[in-house]
Formats: C-alpha cells, sequence, structure tokens
C-alpha cells in the first residue's frame, strides 16, 4: 500500500482522537470544573499523536512538509463537520461547503507539482 495512502488512514484516525479531544469536553463536560475538561482532553489526545507521530513521518518520505499539512487540514474538516453536526447537534452550514471549496484549491496549489 501507498506510504500516502498509510498516512492518510492514520491522519483520519488521529482527527478522530483530535476532535473528541478539542470538542466533545464542550457537550460532555460543560458542568465540571475545566482542569478535569483538559486532564481528560489531554489522555484523549495522546491517543491523537499516537496516529498522527507515524503518519508524519509515513507521509513524509513521499510528501513534503507542506502537503503533509494541507492534507491534515482537508481530513480535519472532514472529521470536524459530520462531529459537529451528529455529535454536538451543531447546525449544517453553507459556511463548511465554501471552507472546503477553498481547502480544495490549497490542496490543488500545494499537489500541482505531482499532478503534471
Amino acid at each position: 500500500m501507498s506510504s500516502i495512502f498509510i498516512s492518510i488512514g492514520l491522519l483520519i484516525c488521529s482527527n478522530v482522537f483530535m476532535t473528541f479531544a478539542w470538542y466533545a469536553h464542550l457537550k460532555e463536560l460543560n458542568h465540571k470544573h475545566w482542569l478535569l475538561a483538559a486532564l481528560l482532553s489531554w489522555g484523549v489526545a495522546l491517543f491523537e499523536y499516537l496516529f498522527q507521530v507515524p503518519a508524519n513521518r509515513i507521509g513524509y518520505t513521499a510528501l513534503n512538509v507542506g502537503q503533509l499539512k494541507i492534507m491534515q487540514e482537508a481530513i480535519a474538516l472532514s472529521v470536524f463537520v459530520p462531529f459537529s453536526v451528529y455529535y454536538l447537534k451543531e447546525p449544517l452550514k453553507l459556511d463548511y461547503l465554501w471552507a472546503g471549496l477553498c481547502l480544495l484549491g490549497a490542496i490543488y496549489f500545494m499537489f500541482r507539482s505531482k499532478l503534471a
């Protein structure tokens, strides 16, 4: 399997943990002290890093750091939107589409040398 696809899979896993670490406490721990929420979030974030570090190391064998970053941002938005809609019950906004289109432009510019 291509190192790029392995990196994408690991970054998806990483972003699921990252999204929960950063935002789940808003729903689940909003009545608890912020320090408890921070400590629990750090615990979840450990799993994020256990996926993110190998994802970047593997991805860096085929991509440059700018390409890795843009890929991570696109994956982050792809994970965040369903999380916010289904888990946090936030309304689906057209702004997510516009942000996604901007990211597609960023992806194009970062990867255009590989496309030609």
